[in-house]
């Protein structure tokens, strides 16, 4: 689907035009809210402070009294990387703080499911817990937290995701999202909300003379903002500015080689250097080899790579971790090309494609449905839902919005109207998974098109694409380039700057049977282009002497030599 071009135009204030920022980043920087240069000081002194988030102080106080104490502690994670590096970060930070006794536990998606079930909890208990801390989930654990409370076990929930109608009865829960918090950055990921809480924690400890009296020494919790950078990238929550100080200081401390060694090995597998990376290689690069271990193995490998105290030691968990994103490709390949041949086939047949889409085949892969069904999402425009076989009669799918659709909203609509179609759902607005009875599925497609269709008002989406407009000839260089590198990070919420523009295409060639190298010519200068897995089906074209085209401005390096390259997004023949 061919998108609307959409160019960002808000206007430049008096303070920004006033500043020292050069004139294309004001106007990028105004495109994305900003409205002073104090708005883009990213120091960490800047961060909001911890007494404002909900539940802190109780939580620090909670787990003060586990150290002194001596209890024995169970961090229960996500099988995502927002759940592992929330786990990693939990177990680091507390046996710097002196617990010795604390453990992590991450549900196999495929045996347990999401969250804090009565199943996790039983499983948790087998280590005699004092207390269970879940991080970057629970918010919706109700039936976990009474059968851990049955037990004789605390449970303190961190999490970030929106909570129902009622909060689960645990002994204290730290969630912006959660009623009553006046924290002002609602988009922490799990791994935000836990560096709050570790933070008030070392206060706490403080306030008690705990380091004094025990001798240790208090952690410098910049040390671990590697992980919250990487966990707040990869679970793709908002860049507000708090969120872009954290990953600001956590990406300054990788380039810089400060990096814990289960990073650096990640970086190492991905033939990746540190020193050059920007924010969007935690989400693309790093995150995907994460997530890789929670989608089809067990997520311990990962929290386990990122808790490694050598690069021996870590070396060999990102190598498991690189094998298995590899072979999560191979699998999104082949459920792509069969999700693509699904829905071809409706449009060749003539028949208009549902506003909600739903695809199933029986060979998906539960732990490669999210992703699958993103690609889908991208290439139709609309919100699509796949679905795997569970086992016993159910299916569980995964599913991917778009703008102006919020479809866990959409899910509840289904519910509300079809009681007991919907065995379990949750998510939130982009996002969602749920789970049904396999019999169910042709019931479901029809309840799922018709509510996606009043969210739509019954029109077709459309799809748009903001550009930051064109650029003056002046800006297309390295140095532009740099400066937008380094004025990062971008990302959700922020997006990294995109442009548009007239070009005369000098020549292309296909490089590994699906990216273009290109160079394109314009204001009498030529530049170098690539544009990666372009359509086979409309390039190379050797028809077309001019192109319109949506790119970044990227920087090369090779061998030491770096230069301008526009990363291509989306290429358009111009007559």
């Amino acid at each position: 689907m061919v998108p609307t071009l959409r160019q960002r135009a808000s206007p430049i204030t008096a303070a920004l035009a006033s500043s020292a920022l050069p004139p294309l980043l004001q106007r990028l920087f105004a495109n994305r809210g900003i409205t002073t240069p104090e708005e883009t000081n990213l120091a960490l002194q800047g961060l909001l402070p911890p007494h404002t988030l909900k539940g802190a102080r109780e939580a620090a106080e909670l787990l003060a009294d586990a150290i002194e104490g001596e209890a024995r502690v169970v961090i229960v994670g996500d099988f995502d990387a927002d759940g592992a590096t929330s786990s990693a970060l939990a177990v680091t930070v507390l046996r710097q703080m002196g617990l010795q006794e604390v453990s992590f536990l991450v549900p196999n998606r495929f045996e347990f499911g999401y969250g804090l079930s009565p199943e996790i909890v039983a499983l948790a208990a087998e280590r005699e817990p004092d207390l269970i801390v879940t991080v970057d989930n629970g918010i919706s654990s109700h039936a976990g937290v009474v059968t851990a409370r049955g037990l004789g076990i605390s449970v303190l929930i961190t999490d970030h995701h929106l909570p129902g109608a009622e909060l689960p009865m645990a002994d204290v829960i730290v969630n912006p999202n959660q009623p009553g918090c006046g924290f002002p950055s609602k988009c922490l990921a799990g791994v935000g909300v836990m560096f709050y809480v570790l933070t008030a924690l070392r206060a706490e400890l403080r306030h008690r003379d705990w380091f004094k009296t025990t001798g240790i020494e208090p952690p410098n919790l910049g040390d671990v903002l590697d992980l919250v950078a990487l966990g707040t990238v990869a679970d793709v929550v908002p860049l507000d500015r708090n969120n872009r100080i954290l990953v600001a200081a956590g990406l300054s401390r990788i380039r810089a080689g400060r990096a814990r060694p289960g990073i650096d090995a990640l970086l190492e597998v991905a033939g990746r250097e540190a020193d050059d990376l920007v924010s969007t290689d935690l989400g693309f690069v790093l995150g995907p080899r994460l997530n890789a271990a929670g989608r089809l193995d067990d997520m311990a490998i990962g929290v386990e790579c990122l808790l490694a105290q050598s690069a021996f030691e870590a070396r060999p968990k990102a190598q498991q971790l690189e094998d298995l994103n590899r072979e999560r490709r191979d699998i999104e390949a082949g459920m792509q090309e069969e999700a693509l041949a699904q829905l071809d086939s409706l449009e060749i047949g003539g028949t208009a494609l549902s506003f909600g889409l739903c695809v199933y085949n029986p060979a998906f892969h539960q732990g490669v449905v999210g992703i699958v069904a993103a690609r889908l999402r991208e290439r139709y425009h609309r919100p699509v839902i796949v679905f795997a076989d569970a086992g016993q009669g159910e299916l569980k799918g995964s599913g991917r919005s778009i703008d102006g659709v919020h479809i866990r909203d959409v899910l509840d609509h289904v519910a509300a109207t079809h009681p007991g179609l919907i065995a379990k759902f949750g998510g939130h607005a982009m996002a969602a998974g749920l789970s049904l009875a396999a019999g169910d599925l042709p019931k479901f497609e029809k309840a799922f098109d018709t509510a996606v269709a009043v969210a739509l008002g019954h029109l077709p989406p459309e799809a748009t694409l903001e550009t930051d407009g064109e650029l003056a000839s002046d800006d297309l260089t390295l140095a532009a380039a740099q400066a937008i590198a380094e004025a990062g990070p971008w990302g959700q919420h922020f997006p990294l700057p995109l442009f548009e523009g007239s070009f005369a295409l000098h020549s292309q060639r296909l490089l590994k049977e699906k990216h273009l190298k290109l160079s394109l010519g314009a204001a009498g200068k030529v530049f170098d282009a690539i544009a990666f897995n372009i359509d086979r089906g409309q390039w190379p074209n050797d028809k077309a002497s001019r192109v319109r085209a949506v790119y970044q401005l990227d920087i090369n390096t090779y061998r030491g030599d770096r230069r301008l390259q526009l990363l291509v997004r989306h290429l358009w023949p111009e007559p």
